[in-house]
């Protein structure tokens, strides 16, 4: 594997909307993020990925662009972003931006276009065909609910496809001229002095033509997308295209969110001639995942969550980088959903941090998971903004759930979860606003918030700062970034350990449970790199580790 400038960073996400309000207008915006740069950079992060910022009618939450080439009023303008980047830069700092290329917003001159013109140039640049009444061209279940084509508006003899949303028109990169937009695009950015870019959504650029139905699993008719995208071949030559035009020339990282990997497929996409820089590992996230909705998933025991990483760690092997995560803008908070319930304290949250933030691959922090941010808990059904979650609220009422088990399903996947704002302070909205705050805060940001932690040692905050700094530390992080992955202990019950081996054999073990257990060292300790409580209790032939609940160590051998 070719050594790349990017392997040895730290990455954090950004939701720009949550992240830190400027102007008082109660949503968070670029000069706040610029006004936080120095945070991030002694917290030890190199790379801010910014959710879309892109002028947007914000239908999902500005995933539905339609001005690829400016800046949402919302946040700022084209200079406030030049100034970020140019800011950014003086910290040694890189800025991603998110691409969503699968498709816009129906409120883009593109697609205003096609409607005004169906049979035009506007109207190839989508998925447009001929509508008659009763009749589908294909069964295939949209993400959010419903099948995935829309009458036409003024046309009501055309339906467009739209696997998302019905304000975000797919785009048909069958078409040329789809392609060279989007690269004219990706181009005119990274030469602004952008690092690169997230790339939304991207396996779903690829359909299976002709359209043809696929079984139903549900009483709607209707068919999981993911049925016709496992058909979908030929994806590579878009993307290995759009690698060559735009990313390759200007050595610029990429991180695609890629879920429907087909076997085999890893060196293609993050090999050393692979289509993107990194991908994220979404095995824990997908554990448990039902067809049927939110109400039938299964969230992962310990067990299942290191099967996962390991699993991963194996496939992945030498042939490139994961960016690894527990949370992002699409999944609730890490420490609420792979701790038992109950069991939710610092300590756990510590070794939640411990054990993904050490495996092989890019780390990845989300906004406030670096203080523990955690789950709303049971909200009104009035308070909830994200449209998953309310699609999936009836998706649980059609399957005979109670309105309150419900909004107990939605409760613990929302999106509006990790949405909530940032929690800097105990002060009014958590200092993220002087007004009205788009999103409810957490009501437990009084005691969770980066103000109270910044100055205690023994804090979430202070313990990630020193997770990156072990990584960054120069006698080990040969070691920590390009050592392989060699899982230990692996069928000790609710035990997470591995040996990151390179220069050094270093050894991370987590107890994952409230309960104290033992685990026997390979060899003798030779040194304590980091711990999450005060002291250890170790053996005195120091072979044998004695640790507390949720107790999480790094040793070298």
């Amino acid at each position: 594997m070719e050594k790349k400038w990017w392997h040895d960073k730290v990455a954090y996400q950004i939701y720009p909307k949550s992240f830190y309000d400027s102007n008082g207008d109660g949503i968070g915006d670029l000069q706040g993020i610029i006004s936080k740069l120095d945070y991030l950079k002694d917290l030890g992060v190199d790379i801010l990925w910014i959710s879309p910022i892109y002028p947007s009618p914000f239908a999902d939450q500005g995933y539905d662009i339609s001005d690829y080439y400016n800046i949402d009023p919302t946040f700022g303008t084209l200079e406030d972003m030049d100034e970020l980047i140019r800011e950014a830069g003086k910290r040694q700092m890189y800025i991603l931006m998110d691409l969503v290329v699968n498709h816009c917003s129906d409120e883009h001159e593109w697609f205003e276009k096609a409607c005004a013109d169906p049979y035009g140039e506007y109207g190839n640049l989508f998925y447009i065909e001929d509508r008659k009444e009763g009749e589908l061209p294909c069964n295939w279940r949209s993400y959010f609910g419903g099948p995935v084509w829309e009458p036409l508006p003024g046309h009501p003899d055309k339906q467009y496809m739209h696997v998302f949303h019905k304000k975000q028109p797919d785009l048909n990169w069958e078409n040329p001229a789809v392609r060279e937009e989007v690269y004219k695009n990706i181009n005119w950015w990274l030469d602004k002095g952008l690092g690169g870019f997230r790339v939304d959504a991207i396996i779903n650029i690829k359909k299976a033509l002709p359209y043809k139905d696929y079984p139903s699993d549900r009483d709607d008719g209707l068919s999981d997308i993911a049925l016709m995208l496992a058909e979908a071949q030929g994806i590579g030559e878009f993307l290995g295209e759009m690698q060559a035009r735009t990313f390759g020339p200007h050595d610029a990282f990429s991180v695609g969110e890629v879920f429907n990997l087909k076997e085999g497929e890893l060196p293609d996409f993050v090999g050393d001639k692979g289509y993107f820089s990194s991908i994220f590992d979404f095995s824990t996230t997908s554990f448990g995942k039902s067809d049927k909705g939110w109400y039938a998933c299964k969230k992962p025991s310990p067990d299942d969550y290191k099967k996962c990483f390991f699993r991963s760690q194996e496939e992945m092997g030498d042939v490139g980088f994961y960016s690894n995560i527990i949370e992002n803008h699409d999944e609730p908070r890490g420490v609420s959903y792979y701790i038992p319930e109950g069991e939710v304290c610092n300590a756990s949250k510590k070794l939640l941090a411990a054990m993904y933030f050490l495996m092989r691959g890019l780390p990845f922090i989300y906004q406030g998971q670096e203080i523990g941010m955690e789950n709303l808990g049971v909200v009104p059904l009035d308070q909830v903004d994200d449209i998953s979650a309310l699609d999936q609220y009836q998706v649980s009422l059609d399957a005979g759930l109670t309105p309150e088990e419900a909004l107990k399903v939605i409760s613990i996947y929302s999106r509006d979860n990790a949405r909530t704002p940032v929690q800097w302070t105990s002060e009014k909205n958590a200092g993220f606003t002087e007004g009205t705050p788009w999103l409810m805060v957490n009501p437990n940001y009084t005691s969770i918030n980066v103000e109270a932690q910044e100055n205690d040692p023994d804090s979430v905050l202070a313990f990630y700062k020193k997770l990156i700094a072990l990584r960054k530390n120069p006698d080990y992080k040969e070691t920590l970034v390009y050592g392989t992955v060699i899982p230990y202990l692996e069928d000790q019950h609710n035990l997470m350990a591995y040996h990151r081996k390179g220069e050094k054999d270093l050894l991370v073990i987590g107890n994952f449970q409230k309960d104290p257990q033992t685990a026997v060292l390979p060899s003798t300790c030779k040194n304590l790199l980091l711990n999450n409580y005060q002291d250890l209790d170790m053996n005195e032939e120091k072979t044998a580790v004695h640790l507390k609940g949720y107790q999480a160590i790094v040793i070298e051998l």
